[in-house]
């Protein structure tokens, strides 16, 4: 009962998140001079992170698995004290004062969401295609197929616009269709398709980057609210003051 009790008084301390914080820096350094001699470490923007870490061996990536380690102590902690702040001043007139840090703690707890469904879920690849080409989508069922290409030249000869339409396809029946064109990918299903490079000679293809984010919606809830609770924190504090 008293361990119990000395683990929770641990968990809901602000002493243990600085702590916490200090940890990751350390091994955040360590990582910044194992990383770049370290060729393994090429292919991690290429696989979700927790399918890599499975392969490579514990001596390059000790410092990562603590990483995951400190950070999920440190969800645990902020949750905690974010519960043990609402109750204990659940009686203060001023609700936006009392919001304003839970709702920063939020926006940091769905940016962790983030990286974590990214992690595991997260994909990058490249693909050649011309007209008619079908291109497999990475962890789906679904496939991408490459419509009609169409690149515009002005009188000598140079680029000047371009457009690729695009279906996506399940078992022959049209999910989607879509166009994508300069400074605008194609976002269906998860996936942020882009032209990388375009050849017009001897027939037209393009070069596809697909990349898969799972956790990017969250991150941007994440980072909307951590801002709102930042500048309402601010604001009221100034408020204050005055």
């Amino acid at each position: 009962m008293n361990l119990l009790k000395e683990l929770l008084n641990i968990l809901f301390s602000l002493r243990t998140t600085l702590w916490l914080l200090g940890f990751s820096l350390i091994l955040l350094f360590a990582g910044a001079f194992i990383m770049p001699v370290h060729t393994e470490f090429q292919a991690l923007h290429a696989t979700p992170l927790f399918k890599w870490i499975q392969m490579q061996p514990l001596n390059i990536t000790w410092w990562l698995w603590g990483l995951i380690g400190i950070l999920a102590a440190l969800t645990v902690n902020t949750l905690l004290c974010s519960i043990e702040s609402i109750i204990s001043k659940r009686k203060v007139t001023q609700w936006l004062l009392l919001i304003s840090p839970q709702i920063i703690h939020a926006g940091f707890l769905f940016v962790l969401l983030a990286h974590l469904l990214s992690g595991i879920g997260a994909s990058q690849g490249m693909a050649a295609a011309g007209e008619g080409s079908v291109v497999k989508l990475s962890g789906e069922d679904t496939v991408l197929m490459v419509r009609e290409i169409n690149m515009n030249y002005d009188s000598y000869g140079y680029l000047t616009d371009w457009d690729v339409s695009v279906e996506y396809l399940s078992d022959g029946n049209v999910l989607h269709r879509d166009v994508i064109r300069p400074n605008q990918p194609s976002t269906r299903m998860g996936f942020n398709i882009n032209v990388k490079d375009l050849r017009p000679y001897p027939v037209e293809a393009v070069l596809l980057q697909i990349n898969r984010e799972p956790g990017a919606l969250w991150a941007l809830i994440g980072g909307i609210l951590f801002t709102l609770g930042i500048v309402t924190l601010i604001l009221l504090k100034i408020r204050m003051e005055k």
